[in-house]
């Protein structure tokens, strides 16, 4: 039976670098990021990594994987998701993320799940879905 939870995450860094020049377009990215989840999700110090592609200097897409090591609803271990998001010239981002299959380690063996966020300009912290299953 799927669960759903819900917390919120910081952006603790954020180091970009670009992969072609600043003025091209369409422009690409390469971002290290870390995070801290709360809520559902406790992880502190995720490891991120996104591929940006800028359309125009405020819009664009993303891909990427995060590793998350800490608890799911009380259950220690880590696994791995895969995101898929835009973003606007207002500066919301609007972001998918799916559990990759098979990375759920420790009592998150067997995790399968997707969730997604929406950040808005000058938010603090960004609320966060997820709905999971375990094996």
């Amino acid at each position: 039976m799927p669960v759903q939870t819900s917390g919120h995450f910081t952006y603790d860094d954020w180091q970009e670098q670009s992969l072609t020049a600043q003025d091209a377009s369409p422009r690409l990215s390469r971002a290290s990021v870390a995070n801290t989840f709360t809520g559902g999700i406790e992880a502190a110090g995720t490891a991120c990594a996104y591929t940006n592609v800028y359309l125009t200097p405020e819009t664009g897409s993303f891909t990427g994987l995060e590793v998350f090591t800490g608890t799911l609803d009380g259950r220690r271990g880590s696994f791995v998701a895969e995101e898929r998001g835009v973003f606007g010239a207002d500066g919301t981002v609007h972001c998918t993320f799916e559990v990759v299959a098979g990375s759920g380690t420790g009592e998150l063996a067997g995790l399968r799940g997707t969730g997604s966020f929406t950040h808005r300009q000058g938010g603090t912290t960004v609320p966060y879905t997820f709905t999971y299953e375990l094996d």
